[in-house]
């Protein structure tokens, strides 16, 4: 975990405090300008489980950020150095790999897949190579070993091939084909990002059986869309037009003084308001930037710009305190 913050933090990112609760979906979040990360650290990635996965991809795609993981070995062998891996539709990659992206400006150029590593061809830069050399796709596909429809998905559609027939090509053009791959995308594709926002609606809708849902409904009918969660310090991410809440839900102990100040340093990463709604009373108002505000108090807020104004409020009295 050392070597991660580290990286990010020689890369100019500022991190939140590590999540130390468990279960966790994510360790760390980072950010550095636009760049928002959720990071999970496994040493072996074939340690992340699908319900972990997506609810990291939830997360990324309501906040506005990207889900990776970072590991050191899949099965029984390590990660390779500039090789991007996938587990349930999350990038995976080393330490070295990270440092490489994010220090050097190096981009991975290889995605491990069944069956091997794979290279994206840059299809417009082959087909303009081509064309200067005079070569059908008939001719060039017979040079390299495949079919002239294989030469053609190359081009048109950037498919992705074997790094020998990669070399191939870039021997024969003396141009460089690979595409790099960018690790901040939080799903590979126009049909994934898709499912995931089919499966955003579905989570959103399990919410209304235990009391802490109720209060979620709660704010839901404030103005906010409500994103719950269950492997994360808070118990739902709120958001509307002009803002986004971490939003945790408890009755007042010791143990959520804790879970508040580490909602408060994601919160301050994310850029991002943080909320502990107590059931019962309170005896305290706020946990470092996260405001603590009682169930009667939520009770008598009308809409999402007077929860907001209430929020600010309290955030104000603390800090003048």
């Amino acid at each position: 975990m050392h070597q991660i913050i580290d990286v990010l933090s020689r890369a100019g990112f500022s991190l939140s405090d590590r999540c130390n609760i468990r279960p966790r979906s994510f360790d760390v979040a980072a950010r550095k300008d636009e760049i928002l990360l959720f990071c999970k650290v496994l040493f072996n990635i074939d340690g992340l489980n699908e319900e972990t996965a997506r609810e990291m991809k939830y997360l990324a795609e309501y906040i506005g950020g990207a889900a990776i993981v970072v590991g050191a070995k899949t099965r029984d062998q390590m990660l390779e150095d500039s090789v991007v891996y996938m587990r349930y539709d999350i990038l995976a990659l080393n330490v070295r790999t990270l440092h490489d992206y994010f220090i050097e400006n190096i981009p991975p150029l290889v995605s491990a897949a069944p069956g091997g590593l794979y290279v994206s061809i840059e299809g417009d830069t082959l087909k303009k190579a081509r064309i200067n050399h005079s070569m059908s796709l008939g001719a060039l596909a017979a040079t390299v070993g495949v079919s002239r429809r294989t030469i053609s998905k190359y081009e048109e559609e950037g498919m992705d091939t074997s790094i020998d027939i990669l070399l191939q090509l870039e021997d024969i053009f003396e141009v460089e084909l690979a595409r790099p791959i960018n690790i901040l995308k939080s799903c590979g594709n126009r049909k994934s990002r898709k499912k995931t926002e089919a499966e955003l609606e579905t989570q959103k809708k399990s919410f209304m059986l235990l009391p802490e849902d109720l209060i979620l409904n709660m704010i839901s009918t404030l103005g906010y869309d409500v994103l719950p969660t269950a492997q994360s310090p808070f118990k739902a991410v709120s958001r509307d037009k002009s803002s986004v809440i971490l939003t945790g839900i408890s009755e007042f102990n010791t143990t959520i003084i804790k879970r508040a100040s580490l909602m408060s340093s994601i919160s301050s990463v994310t850029e991002t308001q943080s909320v502990f709604i107590i059931n019962g009373c309170s005896k305290i108002k706020s946990v470092k930037n996260t405001v603590l505000i009682e169930k009667k108090e939520l009770d008598r807020i009308s809409d999402s710009q007077e929860f907001l104004n209430f929020i600010e409020e309290r955030k104000k009295t603390h800090n003048k305190a």
